[in-house]
């Protein structure tokens, strides 16, 4: 089949064309900007891809939905709320790696500080958490990076009732690539070489996209405390997640009840008692890595969860979903193996 790519010159967007390109259901990959102006060869907006001849034509909705059998959006916010209503209208498939349709439309201007997606279209779309959402609309909002680690760390806990609802900690690392391309004061080399910088510290747009989920699992969480810490890495999140025990447990029942939700998702790992992930673990591909421990002094449990941002917090969970929702082996298209050394 042919699919469309829009946002194709950032980071997630390079990595979702190679995932693309290499996907056996995928004969051909079109490339569209968002922004008007002329045709560009691809290799000019991805100097990288100097290999690749196609080009990036002016985005036309009529034209892709003529063209395509799916799009998807590689875009930052604020871009789909408005670019593909034509294709929402039609009910045409779209895959969107932004946060325009994670959130209603009260909670989107509150966290992204920007006028929200029509309510009409805002409703037919699906939240796409891979390994939990198999009712997808035809508008799948791919989930947040963070959210991503730290919902599949908390889903056990959460939805067996296995923590107090109100304790619930999270301190999250992303590399630099999890900021975009745009340069910053901040995200120059000699801020962020040899430096650890928090940021967005109760304000990060991810965290009302996490407690919608947890509330769905479990209407008695009301809140999380979630921390976010850019560190010196390219790729990469680890997601620490702390939280009271409901009841004195051990950390083999812990992970039994790990074990059971995740028996059958092949990108999910959880790791014996006493092994916790590194970043290593999951460097290109699309897995999740996670590690239980239960503190019997404190009565604290900890979960570690360890992603590539890129990968399965983007580009590669937007994979599974597109699989998904044709009908395609969940695995097809995606890497196996982490990048390593």
């Amino acid at each position: 089949m042919q699919v469309a790519l829009v946002g194709v010159s950032g980071y997630s967007g390079m990595v979702l064309y190679r995932l693309l390109k290499q996907h056996p259901a995928v004969d051909q990959v079109n490339l569209y900007g968002h922004q008007g102006g002329q045709l560009a060869a691809l290799k000019t907006v991805v100097p990288a891809f100097q290999k690749e001849t196609v080009n990036v034509r002016p985005f036309d909705a009529a034209t892709v939905m003529t063209e395509n059998a799916v799009l998807f959006c590689a875009t930052s916010a604020g871009v789909t709320k408005t670019l593909v209503l034509p294709l929402i209208a039609a009910d045409f498939p779209v895959i969107d790696l932004s946060g325009d349709f994670r959130l209603p439309a009260a909670t989107y201007t509150k966290w992204y500080h920007q006028a929200a997606a029509p309510v009409q279209a805002l409703a037919k779309a699906s939240y796409g958490l891979a390994e939990f959402n198999h009712r997808l609309t035809h508008y799948v909002a791919n989930p947040g990076c963070y959210a991503t680690a730290t919902l599949l760390g908390l889903a056990p806990l959460v939805q067996q009732h296995l923590l107090d609802p109100t304790s619930i900690v999270v301190d999250a690392k992303s590399g630099l690539s999890g900021a975009g391309k745009k340069l910053t004061a901040t995200s120059q080399f000699t801020m962020v070489n040899d430096n650890l910088q928090l940021y967005k510290v109760n304000q990060h747009q991810h965290i009302p996209e996490i407690v919608q989920q947890l509330k769905q699992w479990w209407s008695a969480v009301p809140a999380i405390e979630f921390t976010t810490t850019l560190i010196p890495v390219t790729r990469g999140i680890m997601s620490t997640i702390y939280a009271k025990a409901a009841t004195p447990t051990t950390t083999a029942a812990l992970l039994q009840a790990f074990q059971q939700v995740y028996a059958d998702q092949p990108f999910v790992q959880v790791l014996p008692a006493g092994e916790m992930p590194t970043l290593k673990q999951v460097i290109g591909s699309n897995d999740c890595v996670l590690g239980v421990n239960y503190n019997p002094v404190t009565k604290t449990i900890l979960v570690v969860s360890v992603i590539d941002n890129l990968m399965k917090g983007a580009a590669g969970q937007a994979i599974q979903n597109f699989n998904q929702l044709f009908q395609l082996p969940a695995t097809a298209g995606l890497p196996s193996l982490p990048v390593f050394p």
